[in-house]
């Protein structure tokens, strides 16, 4: 298989999955979609490395996770996200659901990038201490702190209330 065959096929099977993870990482479906496009992007002349790596869905993973860390390095980044609400509707009672989903991802978008990160890929993906150890390239004992840590200010915020958009606390 040619190179421009194998990476269709693996955008092709991937593509959703890894959307889904830009999405958690970013909180905004454009920026996810401009975050997976660039990781693909800078993929794409070296895939036939990336094809021969042990997992190459692992090793595309770890470059949107470090294309995101990157990025929001820069001094352009420094945007404010806007969390976004779903679109449409299914026919189901969505209040609490999209209430729910949308706490969610305040508390998620309050944290810092490598504790986001962390948690990403620990409860969307299911991922391993050592595996979100190598994939932020630090020792265990951070991978745990950060998490704990994140999660910790995720159960702060969901108890105190998330500061709104004027730096008051809103309560649930």
């Amino acid at each position: 298989m040619s190179d421009d065959s194998a990476f269709e096929a693996f955008v092709r099977a991937n593509a959703t999955g890894l959307l889904r993870t830009a999405f958690l990482l970013t909180g905004s479906h454009h920026a996810a979609e401009d975050l997976l496009q660039d990781t693909l992007t800078a993929l794409y002349p070296r895939w036939e490395r990336v094809d021969k790596a042990d997992a190459p869905l692992a090793y595309v993973r770890k470059s949107v996770a470090n294309r995101f860390l990157s990025g929001k390095r820069l001094r352009s980044s420094h945007e404010s996200p806007m969390w976004e609400l779903p679109d449409g509707w299914d026919g189901r009672d969505l209040g609490e659901a999209v209430a729910d989903r949308q706490m969610l991802w305040q508390m998620l978008g309050t944290l810092p990038e490598r504790q986001r990160v962390a948690i990403v890929m620990r409860y969307f993906h299911d991922l391993t201490d050592q595996q979100i150890a190598d994939l932020l390239e630090c020792r265990l004992a951070s991978v745990r702190s950060l998490i704990s840590r994140g999660v910790g200010a995720m159960r702060s915020h969901s108890l105190t209330g998330l500061p709104t958009s004027d730096g008051t606390e809103a309560r649930q």
